[in-house]
């Protein structure tokens, strides 16, 4: 196949992506990377005793599975109000967190309408059905109504929100504070945030159910999940949601390490696996806050190691992703350096395969040519002179350099899928500068256009595409291929 022939859209078993958001959710909340799953079976055996049947079950398994998937979306707002995304979160959910002040609570409110709305989208477009959808959409609200996001309140909330809050919290505060006090918090609750029958329901059970979690319990999924595939790109797009920045990079990395593979003679299998993983490589940057990756400046030295990190969680998500254990692992390399200076392995030379040299180029060649909060992007020769002098002092390839940018220079735009949503040239401008986190001032500016005039093109996208809030309609955006 000819290295400018338009890149297909791997896809991935439903069932393997709603693995690959428990794991990117479980790191966002900083949580261990079972804990959805723990979840998710405590969920299923509360809606079964409330007298719920097997769809019932299956619902509230896959509501607590994707509980956490719109995490991404508002961890830039998480992180500006907590102070670390990650941590915050944690200590929220664990009622380990100081008292918000009022302030800060209102606040809250459009981060977790940020997060539903997401989570609900995602729910959509795997086909995961109407009763996993809308619990995902309303999974924030509270029986005596003073929830988030439409403070609904009562049975105006689907029995599937409650089942899961009360599953999430069993687990948590039962890791967190014990068994005994973890059930007298659930009590204490039943009749504000979830009903007090419910809550009654689960704590009667609750020693035996939390004991059997304990028991290995093989994965389950129907066979329509194991038949039905979605875009792998869209867990790209989802991972790539926590900073503003990042906006479609991992479909660049992608594409990048794909066009230097075939320009390399790389074998079109190996080419599409370098694509695959290229999707994959940045979805362990979950597990760090925000605040790490805006830094500028020279980090310290524990920040350094932390950020080290991320690709460690790039490789485990090999075991909650199981058909794509291979792309996993190879995408856990993007960090690596010829010289061993790289992350997290710090293997060098020989020990770096051909094709974790070309993830690893294409994904610094991608870093040059983006912007980030301390600096512009570079431009096509700047980036080019930056990576070579790179390599000359041995920290890539020499070869896989120059076809990294033989391959950047010569790639033509990857054809847009077909949609039947269509944007102006403006509002795709206007869309395209939000979803990289400017402000509606910032973009007036860089468009020579007036902030209302961005409002009003804003105002449109939102209403074309169905969205209430930037980070929804930037996802929905890179999966109808408008940007």
């Amino acid at each position: 196949m000819p290295a400018d022939s338009p890149v297909a859209t791997p896809d991935v078993a439903v069932s393997d992506a709603v693995r690959a958001f428990a794991f990117i959710g479980d790191l966002s909340m900083g949580r261990p990377t079972d804990h959805s799953h723990r979840t998710a079976r405590l969920a299923g055996w509360l809606a079964l005793a409330s007298g719920g049947q097997a769809a019932e079950q299956q619902a509230a398994e896959a509501v607590a599975l994707l509980r956490w998937s719109g995490c991404t979306a508002n961890a830039a707002g998480f992180d500006q109000l907590l102070g670390d995304d990650v941590a915050g979160r944690e200590q929220m959910f664990a009622q380990t967190l100081r008292p918000l002040s009022l302030q800060e609570q209102r606040a809250v409110a459009p981060l977790a309408e940020i997060h539903c709305e997401v989570s609900g989208d995602i729910a959509r477009q795997l086909g995961m059905g109407a009763a996993v959808e809308a619990g995902l959409r309303q999974v924030f609200e509270r029986w005596d109504g003073g929830g988030q996001p439409g403070q609904l309140g009562g049975e105006a909330v689907p029995a599937v929100v409650y089942q899961v809050a009360i599953a999430s919290e069993l687990e948590i505060l039962s890791q967190v504070h014990g068994q005994a006090e973890a059930l007298a918090r659930v009590r204490a609750a039943g009749g504000s945030r979830y009903p007090a029958a419910l809550a009654t329901l689960a704590c009667s059970a609750a020693a035996d159910w939390l004991a059997a979690l304990d028991e290995p319990s093989p994965a389950r999924e129907t066979v329509d999940e194991a038949d039905r595939r979605v875009p792998l790109a869209l867990v790209a797009d989802v991972a790539d949601l926590k900073l503003p920045w990042l906006a479609g990079q991992s479909r660049q990395v992608a594409e990048a390490a794909q066009a230097t593979a075939r320009l390399l003679g790389l074998d079109e299998d190996a080419a599409a696996q370098l694509h695959r993983a290229g999707l994959l490589h940045g979805i362990g940057r979950a597990a760090l806050p925000n605040h790490l990756w805006n830094k500028a400046g020279r980090l310290l030295a524990g920040e350094r190691e932390r950020l080290r990190l991320m690709p460690y969680w790039t490789f485990r998500a090999a075991g909650a992703i199981q058909r794509l254990k291979t792309e996993a692992e190879l995408a856990s390399h993007a960090w690596e350096k010829l010289d061993g200076s790289g992350a997290f392995r710090s293997l060098s030379g020989a020990a770096l395969s051909q094709a974790q040299r070309v993830l690893a180029t294409a994904a610094a060649l991608v870093a040059l040519r983006s912007p980030r909060p301390w600096r512009l992007a570079h431009d096509a020769d700047a980036a080019a002179q930056l990576l070579r002098g790179e390599a000359t002092r041995g920290m890539f390839d020499p070869a896989v350099v120059e076809a990294a940018i033989a391959a950047a220079a010569g790639a033509r735009p990857r054809a847009p899928a077909r949609a039947a949503v269509t944007l102006s040239g403006r509002e795709a401008d206007v869309l395209r500068r939000i979803s990289l986190g400017e402000s509606n001032k910032e973009v007036a500016r860089a468009l020579s256009i007036s902030p209302s005039t961005v409002r009003t093109h804003i105002e449109s996208v939102f209403r074309k595409l169905e969205c209430s809030t930037r980070a929804a309609a930037t996802l929905k955006a890179f999966t109808l291929g408008l940007l």
